[in-house]
């Protein structure tokens, strides 16, 4: 049993090489609106319960220089963090060099210098909502032929003074993500990071 919706999910991956060409206004903007369309927790505001609360927002990412400054922020965070991995995860360290390895110049491991980082912001305590709202987002990508990737040495921005200026992060804010996206660049070496899913665990009661 299938349809659009079905096919999509399953044809969903998770996307680290990017043709480097931009994504139309009207498509983001699609993209967007699937993920505002997601479930939320309402909350209480003046004793009575707001179901139709959003908690979530979204910062679009397109700008080179911007997207530079994330890079320089985030990527001694992930090679600190992969070298750690060497011994206790051999396996995975040696997929993320090989992937390393091949990438263009200049090298981008966090978000693959993807034409859009989409950054979905909200407060902490609404994690769950915020988290459905990037499901729907990865999902809305797939079925419009983009790749997508969750990446969340993206969100370890908090130490850079202006990206936080820029982001307009508050102190209550999460980052969600960020998710890269854009059109999938076919390389065998960048499926090499890709995870095989497992049947799923079901008890039948």
């Amino acid at each position: 049993m299938t349809n659009p919706v079905i096919e999509a999910i399953k044809n969903r991956r998770s996307c680290r090489s990017f043709e480097p060409k931009p994504i139309p206004r009207d498509i983001i903007n699609t993209i967007i609106e699937a993920g505002n369309r997601a479930p939320s927790q309402g909350r209480l505001e003046k004793g009575k319960k707001d179901p139709l609360f959003q908690p979530w927002r979204f910062v679009v990412v397109e700008d080179p220089e911007f997207k530079q400054k994330l890079v320089k922020t985030t990527l001694p965070i992930w090679k600190k963090s992969t070298e750690q991995t060497k011994e206790m995860l051999p396996e995975w360290y040696e997929k993320a060099m090989r992937l390393y390895e091949v990438m263009d110049e200049p090298k981008d491991m966090v978000y693959y210098s993807a034409p859009v980082i989409l950054f979905v912001i909200g407060p902490a305590d609404y994690a769950v909502s915020c988290a459905l709202a990037c499901q729907n987002i990865m999902i809305a990508a797939s079925s419009l032929g983009l790749g997508s990737c969750y990446v969340g040495f993206g969100s370890l921005v908090k130490g850079d003074a202006d990206i936080v200026q820029t982001l307009e992060l508050t102190d209550d804010e999460r980052i969600y993500g960020p998710i890269v996206l854009g059109y999938p660049k076919d390389i065998p070496e960048a499926h090499a990071m890709l995870s095989k899913k497992d049947e799923p665990k079901i008890k039948w009661i």
